[in-house]
């Protein structure tokens, strides 16, 4: 197996790995699939944008294929390929902790607004007016603590693990993936 194929096997892995841990017992929306949108975009994206967003959607696809199918699921996935393009478009060229953290605190807001606009247009639980919509966020607000607090906590073990990986195995720091 080549570098680059030892690299991309080491960040799909990565990527399952966290998609496999939404299907642990957490605390409401304290997950990894925001940093792991956030990672592959920022480490497939080389490759190309597809691949960048085949990633994390299809492992999403397969935790939700155990979990079950829900409600407004395609307005979730459209927000996490919106952070995945966040991650390829910020992160695929420099990788710094400041970095890391501002983009999972933008992932975690793009999710936030992505996803309640979502229930309140298509749910019909809130009046489709302004007053509505507000209400709709406000309603969210609590939810924001913990999607921020996983979001940032998963992008410190994604990011931070698979660059002390980079530093342990020198073949997995090969710029070509």
């Amino acid at each position: 197996m080549t570098a680059s194929q030892t690299r991309l096997v080491a960040i799909l892995t990565g990527i399952a790995g966290a998609a496999a841990l939404r299907l642990v017992p957490h605390p409401p929306n304290f997950t990894p699939i925001g940093a792991m949108a956030l990672f592959g975009g920022a480490y497939l994206g080389r490759r190309g944008l597809l691949l960048a967003l085949a990633a994390p959607l299809g492992a999403l696809l397969i935790s939700d294929l155990v979990l079950g199918f829900y409600d407004g699921m395609l307005i979730q996935y459209v927000a996490v390929a919106l952070v995945a393009v966040l991650g390829w478009t910020v992160l695929s060229k420099s990788k710094s902790p400041v970095r890391v953290g501002l983009s999972a605190i933008a992932g975690s807001l793009i999710f936030f607004f992505v996803t309640n606009f979502g229930v309140w247009a298509v749910s019909g639980m809130y009046p489709l007016n302004a007053a509505g919509l507000a209400a709709c966020f406000t309603a969210a607000i609590p939810f924001f603590q913990n999607t921020l607090a996983g979001d940032l906590f998963y992008a410190t073990l994604l990011f931070g693990g698979f660059a002390l990986l980079e530093k342990a195995v020198p073949r997995l720091s090969a710029q070509v993936a």
